[in-house]
């Protein structure tokens, strides 16, 4: 959860009205706990506190991966579910699709022509979704990722982007581009600035971080059953007694993690809970504290299942006001560019 341990979460805390998130996420699949813990839970805080939250679901970033792009229409309204059973509302978070905001995306000309071939080609994100894309090529789309969400958040004018430390050179080179825009063309852009979560890397059950391409994932949408399989999947080892070690003990110490979250409890609390009883007894643990901790996200969703048109209304109501304010910027930025004719 967020909390006032920095200056700027001190900020937050005073005038949280003086702030407008951006974040999203890609339509690749049903979120998981990782997404949960790791970004979800402290949006729903944000938007708690009265942040202006800017929610984006960043269809046109998944271009690049056909097998998502095939069936982008499903994703797309699996990830607006699970954000609206994780608890987003729509009534004070603005959720809006990339592709359907035309004046966002033409930002990118210009904003292209603020950064340099090397700049993009020295960024570790970059260089990270390129060593993991499984492809033999890399498309002009996916080398320009920073760019792109550079438009995402300048486009509305966001000031604040909750990331994990790995995505802080991505909101560099947001705070570069309205730099450079700024002293050539005249102040337009706030300079925005990145909010670190505190969540802990969640690891998935085999040990490595949950990740839905590793399969290693428990979906916020999972069932019951689906959850007890997975868990009962889960990587462990040959120590009986159950101990809190995320070096030594990375499957073991997963699960013991995941209990702790889902219960609200310290990891080394639960692990001495479980003791001797072994990895059965602390996947019995996981599995019910699991499926407690979602079951009323799973009820929300549920839900809102039954409504297609309501899921897509939500859309349709924030791509509105995300163009209105699109089209308010681009204009500002002709205007400073001398391109209006």
């Amino acid at each position: 959860m967020i909390t006032t341990t920095t200056p700027l979460e001190a900020r937050i805390a005073a005038a949280p009205r003086d702030f407008r998130v951006l974040t999203g996420d890609r339509p690749t699949g049903p979120l998981h706990l990782g997404h949960y813990f790791g970004t979800l839970r402290n949006r729903v805080e944000l938007q708690r506190r009265g942040v202006d939250m800017f929610v984006i679901v960043a269809d046109y970033q998944v271009l690049t991966d056909r097998d998502v792009a095939d069936r982008l229409g499903e994703t797309v309204d699996g990830l607006v579910l699970d954000y609206l059973a994780a608890g987003l509302d729509p009534d004070r978070a603005t959720i809006f699709a990339h592709s359907a905001v035309p004046a966002l995306n033409q930002l990118l000309l210009p904003f292209l022509s603020l950064v340099t071939v090397p700049e993009l080609q020295r960024n570790p994100t970059v260089k990270d979704e390129i060593l993991h894309s499984r492809q033999s090529s890399v498309s002009g789309l996916m080398f320009t990722y920073p760019v792109h969400q550079a438009a995402d958040i300048l486009f509305c004018g966001g000031n604040l982007v909750p990331v994990g430390q790995d995505q802080l050179p991505h909101i560099e080179v947001t705070r570069t581009v309205a730099r450079r825009f700024n002293e050539r063309y005249g102040p337009v852009f706030a300079i925005p600035e990145g909010l670190l979560s505190n969540a802990p890397l969640l690891a998935g059950t085999d040990g490595r971080k949950m990740s839905k391409s590793r399969g290693n994932a428990i979906a916020l949408s999972a069932t019951p059953d689906e959850t007890a399989r997975l868990v009962r999947s889960a990587t462990t080892d040959a120590d009986r007694h159950i101990t809190y070690d995320p070096e030594r003990r990375p499957g073991v110490s997963g699960l013991v993690q995941l209990a702790a979250l889902c219960l609200g409890r310290d990891p080394h609390d639960v692990a001495a809970e479980v003791g001797g009883a072994g990895a059965a007894a602390l996947k019995r643990m996981v599995t019910d504290a699991v499926n407690e901790f979602l079951a009323p996200m799973r009820e929300r969703r549920a839900a809102y299942a039954k409504d297609p048109d309501f899921v897509r209304s939500v859309l349709r109501a924030g791509n509105a006001r995300a163009n209105t304010i699109a089209d308010q910027t681009l204009r500002k930025v002709r205007e400073a560019m001398g391109t209006v004719y």
